[in-house]
């Protein structure tokens, strides 16, 4: 392709709403173009790359045996009901109504729509296992949309669905899409790790994401460097301190502690170590309706925090039925008091309680009357949880709940997730088979998502420099740059169309900047392109010679034509 016929625009500025290194490179380069907030379309480079990814997914995926299909983004609320994520799903389920008052949403994921599809096509056993994906636009109706294709509303994913008959089926389907993603994103020139990961509304048992490490990642991944420990920090297992049966239990006492209402201001008023508090968090939750259902008090250790994925997870509500409380209406119904909250003498509201607090002995804890607390606290004698269990985040410097080392903290890009859904919707929506022996059994099931744009974006964030994008081969808009330094030297432009045909011959995917632009323009553009090969054509073409660099090279090198374009195909041939 001639650059002076491609429809291409660069900015030299960074844009105003642009953050971070892939919005700012994919808006710069032209690439993506912005309608709305969240809402991107796709100019021909950008297309090209986000083309090259869902071929190198739809390869890894046809190798599995899995099987593409193309459903309707606009799905019938009639699916998401039978399955209770109508409601469950929160607000970022796109809904809209028909001209007739019929509801429907714009899918985000289609969990309900491939269970249909198998409960109303699959009888038997004898059909079973079977995998079936679509690579398709998904809408998911974002609070705050940010960072460009990060978190955007609407976005290209592939999304598998596994159906086998029994749980064994379904772990050997889990594993050939588990190697798969790896293969997919290596391919891709992602450095990635799997880590174990929350279900979240998706549901199902086990689940693994796929980060690519990026300092801009949303997600918080805690690892292990002595043992395979990884998972994201909304997942990950605690080791809770060792309990205290030999320290004996004082008897309760209030104190007087004015305008004291942190942690550590309490702390430093007593002379305690923050591990000798207990922490209050005041939370209340919603119905269906989106009506009050009642109040949660949260209670963890003074120095740890609060794990809200734990916590909802061990309510079991949606994210979106939960939020911090208005104390003092709270405090009216359940005796608590902001600031100097405590788990004892609450009442009317759910008591989750944190695993840990369970064994220490004589903590300090609100006693629900303004500027005081209360010493000596004891679960079991002073206090009990409706809920206990783990709620605090793995933190940095915690030990390994495998092995017990120091964990490690790192930040990443969530680009695929795989889940082991098991039974959740066959058996919400019906969808059965007949066994060996004609007995009825539900269909056990797993899904897999891979964000193509996300994945885009992380590669940006992955292969840049201070100039611009530096592209794998795999998945560049083209291979090769021609760039023609003066379009009207007719040698120059000669041998420039010599290259870009010999390199389109052997199936090179090759830009030649014929542009009448100045040189300078020109390498500032095929910099920030990121192209990974690049040809000069300049003074020395007379003298039969170019000057070849990679783009991810510093060094560039002045060779004959014939070298450059057998190198050129070498690498091209070797990397894509």
């Amino acid at each position: 392709m001639k650059l002076s016929k491609m429809h291409i625009k660069t900015l030299r500025e960074v844009p105003n709403e642009a953050e971070i290194p892939s919005h700012i490179l994919l808006l710069r380069t032209g690439m993506i173009r912005k309608l709305v907030s969240g809402v991107y379309g796709f100019m021909p480079l950008g297309w090209r790359s986000v083309r090259k990814i869902e071929e190198i997914v739809r390869r890894e995926m046809d190798a599995t045996g899995a099987q593409e299909i193309h459903m309707s983004a606009v799905q019938p609320a009639e699916l998401w009901q039978e399955s209770g994520r109508w409601y469950a799903y929160g607000p970022e389920l796109w809904r809209l109504k028909d001209r007739n008052g019929r509801d429907f949403c714009l899918g985000p994921t289609h969990e309900e729509i491939f269970t249909d599809i198998i409960r109303n096509d699959v009888s038997s056993y004898r059909q079973l296992p079977m995998n079936l994906y679509q690579i398709q636009t998904k809408y998911r109706d974002e609070a705050r949309p940010r960072f460009g294709l990060m978190r955007s509303r609407e976005f290209i994913m592939k999304d598998a669905y596994s159906f086998d008959k029994d749980f064994e089926g379904l772990d050997e389907s889990y594993r050939m899409m588990y190697e798969a993603y790896d293969r997919i994103f290596k391919r891709c020139g992602l450095d990635c790790r799997p880590v174990e990961a929350d279900t979240g509304a998706i549901g199902g048992s086990n689940s693994h994401e796929f980060t690519a490490i990026s300092e801009v990642g949303e997600s918080e991944i805690a690892y292990c460097e002595h043992c395979s420990m990884a998972a994201t920090t909304e997942r990950a297992e605690c080791v809770d301190a060792a309990p205290q049966p030999e320290v004996e239990q004082l008897p309760v006492e209030k104190v007087h502690t004015p305008g004291t209402k942190t942690i550590e201001e309490v702390a430093g008023y007593l002379n305690l170590d923050k591990s000798r508090t207990i922490k209050a968090l005041l939370f209340v939750t919603y119905d269906e309706e989106g009506k009050e259902n009642g109040y949660v008090a949260a209670f963890i250790r003074g120095d740890r925090e609060l794990n809200m994925i734990k916590l909802i997870n061990a309510l079991g509500i949606p994210e979106h039925a939960i939020e911090f409380a208005d104390e003092e209406k709270m405090g009216a119904a359940t005796g608590c008091v902001g600031g100097f909250t405590g788990p004892c003498g609450l009442h009317d509201c759910t008591i989750a309680v944190d695993s840990e607090l369970v064994g220490l002995k004589n903590l300090c804890a609100g006693a629900n009357e303004t500027d005081h607390h209360l010493v000596n606290v004891n679960y079991g004698r002073d206090y009990k949880g409706d809920i206990v269990t783990d709620l605090k985040v793995l933190q940095e410097g915690d030990p390994c709940p495998v092995c017990g080392a120091p964990v490690k903290h790192a930040r990443g890009i969530e680009v695929g997730q795989v889940f082991k859904l098991g039974t959740k919707y066959s058996e919400s929506m019906g969808a059965y088979y007949l066994d060996e022996n004609q007995q009825k059994k539900s269909i056990v099931m797993g899904c897999y998502g891979i964000g193509v744009t996300r994945t885009l974006a992380a590669v940006v964030e992955q292969h840049h420099d201070e100039n611009g994008i530096i592209w794998p081969m795999s998945v560049a808009p083209y291979h090769v740059i021609v760039t023609l330094v003066k379009p009207d030297d007719e040698v120059q432009a000669e041998v420039a169309e010599n290259i870009y045909q010999q390199l389109l011959k052997a199936g090179v995917e090759v830009l030649l900047d014929d542009r009448k632009e100045r040189p300078g323009v020109k390498f500032k553009d095929a910099d920030l392109l990121g192209i990974p090969v690049r040809i000069t054509v300049g003074k020395l073409a007379g003298e039969g010679k170019v000057e070849y660099k990679l783009r991810r090279d510093a060094d560039k090198e002045e060779i004959t034509i014939e070298e450059a374009i057998a190198k050129a195909i070498e690498i091209v041939n070797r990397e894509k």
